[in-house]
């Protein structure tokens, strides 16, 4: 089955990598969706150990681009290369988005029991 037949979500789950060992004690999870602006590790290949930010996100492929990676052409431009997202360690997360921050620091208010800005024990209401 190729990707042309994935739902949108099973395509973005194809773009989930693994966290570092600092992020994932920090936040509870294992992995998360690569997204432009993460800084990932490259794990695997002749790039490996290599780590840049994310530049562009190929998902149709579940592949990223990652700055400072290039390879030439055929035409003797150079492009970037695609690694994909499951070769690569994610070591620092973007957190502009408010969406993203705030379904991170859920997950980790679930996972530690605490959450931001209120007491242990408060009740709303």
């Amino acid at each position: 089955m190729g990707r042309d037949n994935e739902s949108g979500g099973a395509r973005a789950h194809s773009l989930n990598a693994h966290l570092s060992e600092d992020l994932v004690k920090e936040y509870g999870i294992r992995s998360v969706r690569v997204r432009t602006g993460d800084v990932v590790k490259v794990l695997r290949g002749s790039y490996r150990g290599v780590e840049g930010k994310v530049i562009k996100v190929y998902l149709d492929e579940g592949r990223v681009a990652v700055e400072g990676l290039t390879r030439q052409n055929s035409r003797g431009e150079n492009s970037p290369v695609r690694i994909h997202a499951s070769k690569v360690l994610v070591t620092r997360l973007n957190l502009d988005d408010k969406v993203r921050r705030e379904a991170l620091e859920a997950i980790k208010s679930r996972k530690t029991g605490k959450i931001e800005g209120k007491v242990e024990g408060e009740v709303n209401g």
